[in-house]
C-alpha cells in the first residue's frame, strides 16, 4: 500500500509528457488517477503503461477548452469516484513565434486551454478538495516570470495562471485545500519539439540550432525529464508538505536567474 491509496487524483493533460509522468508518479504510490486530454488513443496507451507499475488510471477525453468538457470531467469523476483528493492542472499547449506573425485565435487558443480550464476546473472541483483538505498543483512554466518576445502567448497565459494560483491559495488557507504551483524549465517533451520547431520557423534557423541556442543560453547541462516534476508534485501533494502553500517551485536547472 503506497502514500496516496484510497486518494483520488485528476491530472489534465494526463496522457503524455509530464502530465503522463506526475499520474504513473501517484499511481505507483497506489493512487487511483484519472487521466483527462483531448485523443483517446493518446489515453489507452499511457493507462495501460501506467497500469504496468501501479494503479490502472481512468480516463477522459475530451476537449479542455469549453465549460461544457471541464464540466463533463467534473462529473464523470463524481459518478465514478465521489471525491477528488488532488487536481493537477497540467493541460495547455501556446505556440511561440513571431509576435507579428501570430494570429488573434492563438491567443484565444492559449487561454481557453490552460488558464480557462484551470480556473474552471479548480471552481467546479474545489468542494470535493475542501471535504478530503486536498491540493491542487498547478503546472505553469518558467515564462511566468522570464518574459521572451518569441513566446508571447505562452508568457501571457502563464503569468495569468500564476496570479490566479497565488490568489487561490489565500481561499485554500480558508478551506484546508494547498495550492501549489510548478515552473517546468525546458523539458525533454513532445511539447519541447513542437516549440523548437516554431522558434526555428520564427528565427530561420533548424530545430537542432534553436535547441543548442537554448542550452548555450541558459547555461544547462541537460534538458529536464518529466520525472523531475512529477517527485515534486508527489512531495507537493503529500502531508510532509503541508505547509507549503501558495507556493511557487522553478524544476528547471537553475534556468531562471531571477530573485523569484
Amino acid at each position: 500500500m503506497g502514500e496516496f491509496s484510497d486518494k483520488v487524483v485528476v491530472v489534465t493533460g494526463g496522457s503524455r509528457g509530464i502530465g503522463r509522468a506526475i499520474a504513473q508518479s501517484f499511481a505507483r504510490e497506489g493512487a487511483q488517477t484519472v487521466l483527462a486530454a483531448s485523443s483517446q488513443d493518446n489515453l489507452d496507451k499511457a493507462a495501460v503503461a501506467i497500469g504496468n507499475s501501479g494503479v490502472k488510471p481512468l480516463t477522459f477525453a475530451a476537449d479542455l477548452k469549453s465549460l461544457e468538457a471541464c464540466e463533463a470531467l467534473h462529473a464523470f469523476v463524481q459518478e465514478k469516484l465521489g471525491r477528488c483528493d488532488v487536481l493537477v492542472n497540467n493541460a495547455g499547449a501556446t505556440r511561440s513565434g513571431n509576435f507579428l506573425e501570430l494570429p488573434d485565435a492563438a491567443f484565444h487558443d492559449g487561454f481557453a486551454l490552460k488558464y480557462y480550464a484551470c480556473v474552471r476546473l479548480s471552481r467546479l472541483f474545489w468542494p470535493m478538495l475542501k471535504e478530503t483538505e486536498g491540493h491542487v498543483v498547478n503546472i505553469i512554466g518558467g515564462a511566468a516570470r522570464t518574459p521572451d518576445a518569441l513566446f508571447l502567448i505562452g508568457g501571457s497565459v502563464n503569468s495569468a495562471m500564476a496570479n490566479f494560483s497565488k490568489g487561490l491559495a489565500g481561499l485554500g488557507k480558508k478551506d484546508g485545500v494547498n495550492v501549489n504551483v510548478i515552473h517546468p524549465g525546458m523539458t525533454e517533451t513532445d511539447r519541447i519539439t513542437t516549440l523548437l520547431q516554431q522558434r526555428a520557423q520564427a528565427s530561420g534557423i533548424t530545430p537542432d540550432e534553436a535547441r543548442n541556442e537554448m542550452l548555450a543560453k541558459s547555461g544547462l547541462r541537460r534538458i529536464g525529464q518529466p520525472e523531475d516534476v512529477a517527485e515534486l508534485a508527489l512531495f507537493l501533494c503529500s502531508e510532509r508538505a503541508r505547509h507549503i502553500q501558495g507556493a511557487a517551485i522553478a524544476v528547471d536547472g537553475g534556468q531562471t536567474s531571477g530573485l523569484f
